[in-house]
């Protein structure tokens, strides 16, 4: 098991230990077409084949460069400091005048280092009860394990829907997280219409599919017909006084109703 190397708005650690037992283990191919910082594509055991995707360039950028060019992206950070002032540098440099290496780290310090981990709209996070997010003696570690878990990827940069369809069949597990409905800081548009393609999807693919959203009654509504449960998540922005309960969805195509734990360890699902 390895961790993200990047922290992202609407990540599912949390989630995880909902999530992760119903990853049936019969499916061969695992994609993720929002993989954001891919907690669960990190935390899982490695499938034969495994596909991460996201629209976001600049979070494919570097899943490439650290699967590719683990040494040198490495090296950017070698005296990288916690500063506010290069911060706000970071964010006004141009991604396209920098080399894929640089527009990694780029990247990752911002996203280490905002607040909330926000993708728009980024200001410098701080803390009274902890260091920075950037930490250099725990970074090297945690990008060695990224590449082991990368090394055997297709990183892609698709549209969702052009990935899952691209690699849907009857052998595939696609897990979908898209952006969470009326909620903000994904730096994407995801209007109503693609949550109702994904519902679509979901009820069509040959293969499982599971999806996480925020519990809502659009979200309800839009995904009618197919497995749901709510499940009640802690989350935390700006420490713990700020903490406040959350109601997420999960959503599964399984056409013999919801797994059982017992199917899960008879190897049935």
């Amino acid at each position: 098991m390895a961790n993200p190397i990047i922290p992202w708005i609407g990540g599912k650690r949390r989630l995880a230990p909902h999530i992760l037992p119903l990853f049936n283990n019969q499916h061969t191919c695992y994609v993720e077409p929002f993989v954001g910082a891919g907690a669960l594509f990190f935390m899982k055991s490695p499938s034969e084949v495994e596909v991460i995707n996201d629209v976001n360039g600049e979070l494919v950028n570097l899943y490439r460069v650290v699967k590719h060019h683990l040494e040198e992206f490495m090296r950017q950070f070698k005296y990288a400091l916690s500063s506010r002032q290069i911060f706000e540098w970071m964010k006004i440099t141009v991604p396209e005048t920098l080399t894929d290496i640089q527009r990694a780290a780029r990247f990752l310090y911002l996203q280490k280092l905002s607040f909330g981990a926000r993708v728009d709209g980024r200001s410098y996070g701080t803390a009274t009860t902890s260091g920075p997010r950037l930490n250099i003696l725990r970074l090297e570690e945690d990008l060695s394990e990224a590449w082991l878990r990368l090394s055997q990827a297709h990183i892609e940069h698709l549209s969702w829907h052009d990935c899952a369809l691209r690699y849907d069949r009857p052998h595939t597990l696609t897990y979908c997280d898209p952006p969470y409905w009326q909620t903000e800081g994904y730096g994407v548009e995801f209007g109503w219409e693609q949550y109702e393609r994904l519902a679509e999807f979901a009820r069509n693919a040959a293969g499982t599919v599971i999806i996480s959203v925020n519990d809502h009654p659009d979200m309800r509504a839009v995904f009618d017909g197919l497995e749901m449960r709510a499940v009640e998540i802690t989350y935390t922005v700006g420490g713990g006084a700020k903490a406040a309960e959350r109601q997420e969805l999960i959503i599964g195509n399984w056409k013999d109703g919801w797994p059982t734990l017992a199917g899960q360890q008879a190897g049935l699902f």
